[in-house]
């Protein structure tokens, strides 16, 4: 027997029957996209005068195979790289390293050295295609080969547009992929804030995830506010680095989760925009619009995704892609819908690329900015997840701020009470999960999965043989000497990690100078 049906959305707010001019502020709507606070985009004409970057994240097995995809996406429309990463890359460990086995390629290509990033971006121009890499405690060696094929290309890193993801906060919170402890993973970022801030004024040098924090449980409202609560933290560390608020705010970048209750999300994307703004301008004394615009990648939501019905899984991601467009994204990422069993196929991957060229350009809501405003629902909504936001983030600053919450696990704390209740409505049906707990297809036909074989390790491990005996090892060890020096010292430590990288030093022992210097972080 079902349950009755409780109205509310994933923050815990009740809805009601129906919403009329008392349930908004007074003069609501009263701004113009493009203005400050940016609640109805950052731009005036939004999608009339470019669409969002279509960047399809995807990665798996060698570089070989991966670049195959890229090409693949490319050539059917896609109009930016979003690269994952397996995770020994991730987390620092060659890929004959013993941590390594049976995950080499799995979740994402293995990347040992600056041959296989040479191999995974052939044939891509670097000065015309932006890429997005989704890597976190590796992220200063991966963008140091990026810099690296680059230059090979004859691209100038002036001229690279793109992001790295390289937000280690929300690994301590969400999702686990960390390697040093939180003080020295901050100083890595900021250095690689330094180094970017003059050189590289067209790549976004930090991508602050709310989406893995959503992944483990959280509702709208603990997304945004654990996200810009890791953000503040981040613009704490690069003030005391000596860094001006307006010359690198502007490079700041966001990534949010794209969920399954529509109009939460559109005002969750809205209502981050103001909190944003006005968090840059009034706590952090940003003059620049630039420094104030919020800009973000939106991902569909992987948890939503079902093994069960995999078809349905397409309708899920197209109303989560268009909320996230209605809500003024500037990038999007929609999942395949066989993403509940395995790595995207082709077809899948294509079909999910189909989804947002449909959205883009026959439902016509590309056609005038934030169509939405002034809907008592919507603007009530943002209201209400903006004052909430607003809550969390003075208990964390009076906590000391997201480090100190961290190491108390307050987040971690907040996250695993919410997602209990959300599976607990889900077993109890108050929440309904078609072809889960309602609904349900005894017949359905399970697809093709895709799967990448166990040969990739021995591939890479072959691979790296061959790479140890050509290179002049003497040299690498005296740039890993170097880079340990760094790491105990306060030099930057980008020059010396390019370096290494030219030198084909690989990710593995490059992590490792580091770990011997900063040890690893013990939750």
């Amino acid at each position: 027997m079902k349950s009755e049906r409780q109205y509310k959305n994933t923050s815990g707010f009740s809805i009601k029957d129906v919403y009329g001019p008392e349930d908004v502020s007074e003069g609501v709507g009263g701004e113009m996209p493009g203005q400050f606070p940016f609640t109805r985009g950052v731009r005036p004409d939004m999608y009339r005068g470019r669409l969002w970057t279509m960047r399809q994240y995807a990665g798996f097995g060698t570089a070989s195979e991966s670049n195959a995809r890229y090409r693949y996406l490319l050539e059917n429309g896609q109009t930016g790289l979003s690269v994952a990463f397996d995770l020994p890359t991730q987390i620092g460990y060659d890929s004959d390293h013993p941590m390594g086995e049976g995950e080499v390629g799995k979740t994402g290509v293995a990347i040992d050295s600056l041959e296989d990033m040479e191999v995974l971006l052939e044939g891509i121009p670097l000065d015309k295609v932006s890429i997005s890499m989704t890597i976190n405690a590796t992220a200063a060696i991966l963008l140091a080969m990026l810099i690296t094929v680059a230059k090979k290309q004859g691209v100038a890193p002036g001229r690279l547009a793109g992001t790295i993801q390289n937000d280690i906060l929300k690994e301590y919170i969400a999702r686990g992929t960390y390697i040093y402890p939180a003080t020295e993973s901050l100083r890595l970022i900021t250095d690689i804030f330094s180094f970017c801030n003059t050189g590289m004024p067209r790549f976004n040098t930090i991508s602050i995830s709310g989406y893995h924090i959503r992944e483990a449980g959280a509702s709208a409202v603990q997304e945004l506010a654990f996200t810009f609560c890791n953000a503040i933290c981040y613009v704490e560390s690069a003030l005391e680095a000596g860094l001006e608020i307006d010359t690198f705010a502007p490079r700041l970048s966001f990534f949010f989760n794209g969920h399954n209750n529509f109009f939460e999300e559109i005002a969750k994307f809205r209502a981050a925009r103001r909190i944003w703004a006005k968090l840059v301008k009034e706590r952090f004394g940003a003059k620049a619009d630039r420094s104030m615009m919020l800009r973000f990648h939106t991902q569909t939501g992987g948890s939503t995704l079902t093994a069960q019905q995999v078809e349905n899984n397409i309708v899920r991601v197209a109303f989560q892609g268009l909320a996230a467009v209605l809500g003024g994204t500037q990038s999007l990422h929609t999942n395949g819908m066989d993403e509940a069993l395995s790595l995207p196929t082709e077809r899948a991957a294509k079909t999910a690329l189909r989804t947002q060229q449909l959205i883009a350009y026959e439902t016509g809501v590309t056609d005038t900015a934030d169509p939405l405003a002034g809907s008592y629902f919507v603007e009530a909504l943002t209201d209400q997840i903006e004052e909430q936001v607003g809550e969390y983030i003075a208990k964390v600053d009076a906590m000391g701020g997201a480090v100190a919450a961290i190491a108390n696990r307050f987040f971690q704390h907040e996250i695993r009470e919410t997602a209990y209740r959300s599976q607990q409505d889900i077993d109890q049906s108050h929440t309904i999960i078609v072809g889960v707990n309602d609904f349900l297809d005894e017949d359905a036909s399970v697809p093709n999965i895709f799967t990448v074989p166990d040969s990739v390790r021995a591939d890479q491990a072959r691979r790296l043989k061959t790479l140890r005996k050509k290179r002049n090892n003497d040299r690498v060890e005296q740039v890993l000497k170097e880079i340990r020096r760094r790491a105990g010292g306060t030099e930057n430590l980008m020059p010396v990690i390019i370096e290494a990288v030219e030198n084909l030093a690989t990710l593995g022992e490059i992590s490792d100078a580091l770990r011997a210097e900063w040890g690893e972080y013990q939750e």
